[in-house]
């Protein structure tokens, strides 16, 4: 049992560190063009996050976890606006960042904080769009989930507890990233509802982080557990080649011929867990804009790095 323990830990800090050189050399491929497109979507962003904060979840005595959490609740004990205290509060965290991954991820990730903090400071002058605790609750999650899960795909994150779990799985790589999010927002939920004196503004706050994670999850990776891809392109050996040194993905090659033009091909299939597709949608991309890409839902994958057949019927 310790050695299979020892074992899991060893692929999940693996799985990290792949996750981190492709992440390099992704940045590395990047254009000038292509990392200012980069940073005006993350701005946009930004604002619709402050928006979902100030608008929504911060006037109704909301604190769905995370940072942002923390510092509602502080703007109820300190004379300090929401924004600067995310700001406050996250300096410290992004240093972290720096020292454990590296400047240039927290270049933009930083980018993002200092927008977010400047316009729920901005929001807060509005007042709320609505005093309806659910509503507030569900539209300002969804918000703050669409921006985060648009953040996430532009290679920034929103700072906060994103980067100290992420440092957290360094240490301790056979801990669930779903698990320590849940746990930290539990404990600031619960914290909330004796602060604002209100059992119902937790409860809503509850509702607002399970909001959140299910339309994240939609945002980064779609509504289904596994995709089935098939490339068909003239440049099927770089394609298979980024795949399987980038991604490490198993990949099987189909003998294939055009029934117009009677050539010859080897189509690309490959089975992935949906947070890999929009990494191998950006490989196609690179290697081959011609490339024609057939995407279905995989509903049951069994073998290797899935799920056994067996035991899954007992």
């Amino acid at each position: 049992m310790k050695e299979k323990l020892t074992n899991a830990a060893e692929d999940e800090r693996y799985a990290v560190e792949l996750e981190k050189e492709y992440d390099k050399k992704r940045e590395e491929r990047k254009t000038l063009k292509q990392i200012v497109w980069d940073y005006v979507i993350i701005a946009l962003a930004s604002v619709i996050y402050a928006a979902g904060v100030s608008l929504f979840i911060d006037p109704n005595n909301l604190a769905p976890g995370g940072v942002t959490g923390i510092a509602i609740i502080l703007n109820r004990i300190v004379p300090l606006e929401t924004g600067t205290l995310i700001m406050l509060i996250n300096i410290p965290i992004v240093l972290l960042g720096v020292w454990k991954f590296g400047l240039r991820f927290i270049i933009s990730t930083f980018y993002a904080i200092a927008l977010t903090s400047v316009f729920t400071n901005i929001f807060a002058g509005f007042g709320a769009a609505t005093n309806d605790k659910l509503l507030g609750a569900l539209a300002g999650s969804a918000l703050i989930a669409f921006s985060i899960g648009t953040i996430f795909k532009r290679g920034a994150t929103t700072g906060g507890t994103d980067i100290i779990i992420k440092c957290f799985r360094l240490k301790f790589p056979h801990l669930k990233t779903g698990a320590l999010f849940f746990i930290t927002d539990v404990c600031i939920v619960t914290v909330s509802g004796f602060v604002f004196g209100d059992i119902n503004s937790a409860l809503y706050a509850g509702i607002a982080v399970i909001v959140t994670a299910v339309v994240l999850d939609m945002v980064l990776y779609g509504r289904d557990g596994a995709k089935l891809v098939y490339v068909i392109s003239d440049h099927q050996k770089s394609i298979t080649d980024r795949l399987l040194e980038d991604l490490d993905v198993g990949v099987t090659h189909l003998n294939g011929s055009g029934a117009y033009s009677k050539k010859e091909k080897q189509v690309i299939m490959c089975v992935v867990k949906k947070p890999m597709l929009p990494r191998i949608e950006e490989i196609v991309k690179e290697e081959d804009s011609d490339a024609f890409m057939i995407v279905t839902s995989a509903t049951e994958i069994f073998g290797e790095g899935y799920k056994s057949y067996f035991s899954e019927k007992i």
